[in-house]
């Protein structure tokens, strides 16, 4: 069986997420503790401790979810599982490439954390949000943003019917108000600080890739499937696709499909929430997938998968 790892993007986060892989995990708690020796903070209490509002900042939320979502990956392999691909959401890419051994633990956290000061520091300087437009085909969201004045973008391809805009907040009122009244479901803010995967992070991009560019890249354990084309990653030039990867769409449902295409059929979700697993059941039901983040979820997982 091939077995793939999804890993969550930012919104993912909430007050005490990761606790039950820290509190039985020797393997999960290493990560914690690497990632708290790196980014000079105490991850733990940033995790368990922080308010709903902390969490939700840029700055907070990316290393807070990264850390999460790789401690459930060492929980998981210490109970015997094996991957044979990856990918992640947006954020969880860089989770993917910790988890592939294309940068290391640390070179990750620093790269996380850089990441998240750039995009904190973006969001602030402009007026940006993101929401999600329900019950729309793709080509008619593209055309209401497309005629829509101001800075507004289709940017999270997810599921047939669920795709993500961002821009300025403006225009991306106008918009939600253009697709409700085209016939959308709903269209439902994020819990996101800023537009990401816009032109409104073209700075903060450009700063992270003059940063990756002093970080060693290895070759892949197991192969990446990559957000901007839904296609396996390639680790030749990674600070300009890094830099790439900030401005541009994450093709989703793309990914998900080619994936299929090559075999691999299940997966499972490794950190908080079950925003990916969601997906999943709406791109195609030959795939499997659960949520894994609790250690009794841990146990029930490679219960099922190794027995």
């Amino acid at each position: 069986m091939y077995l793939s790892a999804f890993f969550p993007g930012q919104g993912a986060q909430y007050p005490g997420m990761g606790q039950s892989v820290y509190q039985e995990s020797p393997a999960a708690r290493q990560v914690f503790a690497c990632a708290s020796d790196v980014t000079g903070q105490s991850v733990e209490k940033l995790c368990f401790e922080s308010t709903k509002e902390e969490l939700s900042r840029t700055v907070n939320s990316q290393i807070a979810i990264f850390t999460c979502s790789l401690a459930v990956l060492e929980a998981c392999k210490e109970q015997g599982l094996q991957f044979n691909s990856c990918a992640g959401f947006s954020l969880g890419e860089y989770t993917a490439l910790a988890a592939s051994g294309i940068l290391s633990l640390e070179d990750a956290l620093r790269l996380v954390q850089k990441r998240g000061e750039r995009m904190q520091e973006a969001a602030n300087k402009t007026d940006g949000c993101m929401a999600a437009v329900l019950g729309l085909p793709d080509e008619t969201v593209e055309e209401i943003c497309s005629r829509t004045d101001g800075i507004v973008l289709p940017v999270n391809y997810n599921c047939d019917g669920q795709l993500v805009i961002a821009g300025t907040k403006a225009a991306v009122q106008t918009a939600v108000d253009a697709c409700k009244q085209a016939g959308a479901r709903r269209a439902v803010p994020l819990a996101v600080s800023g537009a990401f995967h816009t032109p409104l992070m073209a700075e903060a991009a450009a700063q992270l890739r003059s940063f990756a560019e002093s970080l060693p890249v290895h070759t892949p354990s197991i192969p990446v499937y990559t957000n901007t084309t839904g296609q396996l990653l390639s680790a030749e030039n990674l600070p300009a696709h890094l830099e790439q990867h900030m401005t541009s769409p994450v093709r989703w449902k793309t990914l998900v499909q080619n994936m299929l295409s090559d075999g691999h059929t299940t997966a499972l979700e490794l950190g908080p929430g079950k925003t990916l697993t969601g997906f999943a059941r709406r791109i195609s039901k030959q795939l499997s997938c659960q949520a894994v983040e609790t250690m009794e979820q841990v146990g029930a997982a490679a219960e099922s998968v190794l027995h």
